[in-house]
């Protein structure tokens, strides 16, 4: 075959290769928004039913000889706790979320339905679906629907695997996102997903790293812990966040005839600037804060280009200490303190101290 045709050949089959991959792309998107619907209105058929009768009657017989019949006809996906799963997730995914006792109180106008406070059943039914059933298997078991509406946003935008969806949330992402913001953005979390803005949109409270599998109670070095970490890198920027790319591990530099090494170098596109990461596993000094804040110098000043952001300095550490911090780095500085946890951090206590650090700001909010 001369060049020619070759090189026609070639072009030709990468169109028609995209085009048949878009294609299976779409047909399984399609399907799994199409099982995901089906699942929905089942669950919506059998929580409406429910409300003729009494609940406790009609979960245990009626639902199993449903699901009984249904199995017989389409194959054993059908299962009792299958329509038990498509009962919570229409109660979960319709908004405002519906109480078992709310259908009673339906006014039939004859064109459409309207529960006590003028809202049309149309109005409370418009959820828009964008993941797979095993996505919403995870989303339902968030019970708080800011975090839910977090997690499903975060999700498609990411196109988080099933796997990396179940650790976010076991890793109580959400919270730990919303703690370390101010209180004024913590909805933003729920509407928007992370954004990445401003530089401490990128830091958690604490950073969970317990997919390295360093035990807590062991000692380790520093040298360790930046080993396991570019051995699970992949792992790391899912917990990094957004548009984090990595570039470099023990980054040299030389200024004044002397060498110095940034344990870890980033670049988020996001933001467009280096985020410079150095990792602290003994007590955070003055010395280590003024050591970073002479990499960042050092960056803006001879690395990063001018359309490029600020340099973002981040000393990975054992233990915190905000008022280190605060006294040695001015106010101005792109410098942060993020202390590390290896182990997965206590859902319920993070979840209580967010929902107390809420109350009070709304309740020290002035009115309008």
């Amino acid at each position: 075959m001369s060049n020619a045709l070759d090189g026609r050949l070639t072009a030709l089959f990468d169109k028609v290769s995209t085009i048949i991959e878009q294609s299976r792309n779409l047909v399984y998107v399609t399907a799994n928004v199409a099982e995901v619907k089906a699942r929905y209105e089942v669950g919506r058929y059998i929580f409406e039913d429910e409300q003729q009768g009494e609940r406790a009657a009609y979960g245990k017989d009626l639902l199993r000889q449903l699901s009984k019949k249904l199995m017989e006809k389409f194959g054993d996906d059908w299962t009792y706790d299958t329509l038990r799963r498509c009962r919570l997730f229409y109660q979960s995914y319709t908004y405002p979320p519906i109480e078992a006792t709310v259908l009673r109180k339906f006014q039939n106008t004859g064109k459409q339905e309207i529960d006590d406070s003028g809202n049309s059943v149309a109005q409370i039914r418009q959820p828009r679906f964008t993941l797979s059933w095993s996505h919403y298997l995870i989303l339902m078991r968030v019970d708080n629907p800011d975090a839910r509406s977090f997690y499903e946003i975060e999700c498609a935008q990411q196109q988080w695997s099933v796997r990396q969806l179940s650790r976010q949330v076991g890793s109580s992402l959400y919270e730990r996102l919303a703690l370390s913001r101010n209180k004024d953005e913590v909805m933003r979390l729920a509407c928007e997903g992370q954004t990445m803005e401003k530089p401490d949109d990128i830091i958690k409270n604490p950073v969970t790293l317990e997919f390295l599998g360093l035990k807590p109670d062991v000692a380790y070095t520093e040298t360790k812990l930046e080993n396991a970490i570019i051995g699970k890198m992949q792992k790391f920027l899912l917990e990094m966040g957004k548009g984090f790319l990595f570039e470099a591990r023990q980054k040299r530099f030389t200024f004044d005839e002397q060498n110095f090494y940034v344990d870890l170098v980033f670049y988020n596109r996001l933001l467009q600037c280096y985020v410079l990461i150095d990792l602290k596993t003994g007590k955070l000094t003055h010395q280590d804060l003024g050591q970073m804040q002479m990499y960042v110098n050092y960056y803006d000043r001879y690395v990063k280009q001018e359309f490029e952001k600020p340099t973002i300095g981040i000393l990975l550490c054992e233990e915190k200490n905000d008022a280190l911090v605060e006294l040695t780095l001015p106010k101005d500085a792109n410098v942060y303190a993020a202390q590390y946890s290896l182990y997965l951090p206590d859902k319920t206590l993070l979840q209580a101290k967010l929902k107390e650090w809420i109350d009070e700001f709304n309740e020290n909010k002035p009115e309008n």
